[in-house]
């Protein structure tokens, strides 16, 4: 049931001077993310759309928005370009999708640090920084496409963790400004502790108007790629490059058999159906190192940048759009019945927990792992990918892991709480409800906000932990 023709002209009329698209068919293009990575998403969200597309140019527009659309009472779901995978910026009562895209000023670069508007293209964040001999810290795969905004309100890392940790950790983000959803909308400036309050939180809380991130040397990366005949093998080399301080590295992902062959079709020529690839960026100052380390070690140089002919070079991606949720991507455009899991293994049992699990289950799963500084350690990640059956199925598969000791974050649930990576707690839910106290910010994706008698502590693992403590 979409928004009342009395409403819906209200808005129009009280909008006037602010870009406003009402086609069906774009407004239902732009209520959209990534969600259909997931089946059980996609079966649960595809009938989801807004009803009308705003996209306001300046905090002031913004605030004109949201002031407009407490006074009806118009659900307001934020937007950046829809990168996201599970279903982070689709609105699930409707109402205004507030696109942030024309939001896209960098203001500034400084040593250290950039300020700019969340419709940043993360990729052009670091083309302008690049240009200072600075770079970003992290980035998604999606870096060329996605915004920042959108980044840091649905993220949680990527290319660059490696060496930088996560949003989670402290000092991976500078500043948020963000503005509430009130009768009299206030922008705020959030730092500190306070920070965690925005930071994935899908805009549930407020909607960020300005970004300032931390930046870092930028140097040339090499893209390398070194083979093993064992699944076992490549995530020892993996951890133990990841730990080797000297080497400078911006992405070590470990890819199981058949994976590199099956599914990356460019790089195809330099793999066989049996490698275990380790896949990494390397700085050039490093590549040396690298690839002395890569020989002691038992590793097969089976592709590196440096060495490969111009006319083998021609058309290959780059190695970040080959890891993460690329690597994903890349699978489930040849075999639609692929799907992921999101899976920590924690520090100091990570070879083991990520081995053991490798051979639990053949033929549905392939393993795919990031290492990761994570708490002052290196561990990783994992990705893996699942040939999708039924979601009893994925749900046992899930519980095994949790069981195993390899806590999931769930990318097959659209609400905080129940993705696992957002612990909501007092000081969240209360947050929420100075920010957006009729709740018509990104409504249905905070469960401790519809029900009351939700338990805070519910889960065991959080990537985003609670605020309690810090208050």
């Amino acid at each position: 049931m979409g928004m009342a023709a009395e409403t819906l002209a209200s808005l129009k009329a009280e909008l006037a001077g602010i870009a406003i698209e009402d086609n069906d068919k774009i407004v239902l293009q732009k209520s959209r993310d990534f969600y259909w990575y997931s089946p059980v998403l996609k079966s649960r969200l595809d009938h989801v759309t807004g009803d009308l597309i705003v996209s306001p140019k300046t905090e002031a527009e913004l605030i004109r928005v949201l002031k407009t659309c407490f006074k009806h009472d118009v659900p307001v779901t934020p937007r950046g370009t829809g990168t996201g995978n599970y279903g982070q910026a689709m609105p699930l009562s409707g109402g205004v999708v507030l696109s942030l895209a024309e939001m896209n000023r960098i203001i500034a670069i400084k040593p250290g640090r950039v300020i700019c508007e969340p419709g940043c293209i993360v990729g052009d964040i670091d083309k302008a920084a690049i240009a200072t001999g600075q770079e970003l810290r992290m980035h998604p795969s999606t870096t060329h496409t996605a915004t920042i905004g959108g980044f840091i309100a649905g993220g949680s890392g990527g290319i660059g963790s490696a060496r930088w940790g996560g949003l989670r950790d402290w000092g991976n983000v500078i500043r948020l400004r963000v503005v509430t959803m009130e009768a009299e909308p206030r922008a705020l400036e959030l730092t500190g502790e306070d920070l965690h309050k925005a930071i994935h939180a899908y805009g549930t809380n407020g909607i960020i108007t300005e970004i300032e991130m931390p930046l870092t040397a930028h140097y040339e990366w090499v893209d390398a790629m070194v083979a093993f005949d064992t699944f076992r093998d490549a995530v020892t080399f993996a951890n133990a490059l990841g730990r080797s301080d000297g080497i400078l590295l911006k992405l070590n992902s470990v890819l199981a058999a058949p994976t590199a062959h099956a599914y990356f079709k460019r790089h195809q020529k330099f793999v066989t159906e049996n490698d275990h690839i380790v896949l990494v960026m390397v700085a050039a100052q490093s590549h040396d190192a690298f690839l002395t380390f890569a020989r002691r070690n038992g590793g097969r140089i089976v592709f590196d940048e440096t060495s490969v002919s111009a006319e083998d070079k021609q058309g290959l991606p780059p190695a970040y759009e080959l890891s993460w949720n690329h690597t994903t991507l890349r699978a489930l455009r040849l075999d639609p019945k692929i799907t992921y899991l999101q899976v920590l293994y924690p520090f100091p049992n990570q070879i083991e927990l990520a081995c053991k699990l490798d051979e639990m289950f053949p033929g549905e799963m392939i393993s795919h792992l990031e290492f990761v500084r994570f708490d002052g350690d290196v561990t990783c990640f994992g990705l893996p990918m699942i040939r999708y059956t039924t979601e009893e199925r994925l749900e046992e598969i899930m519980d095994i892991h949790n069981k195993t000791g390899a806590p999931i974050f769930n990318p097959h649930r659209y609400t905080l709480e129940e993705g696992g990576m957002k612990q909501t707690d007092e000081v969240q839910l209360a947050f929420k409800k100075e920010a957006d106290p009729k709740g018509l910010l990104n409504p249905g994706k905070m469960i401790a906000w519809d029900d009351p008698s939700y338990d805070y502590n519910a889960g065991g693992v959080w990537l985003f932990k609670g605020l309690q403590q810090a208050s």
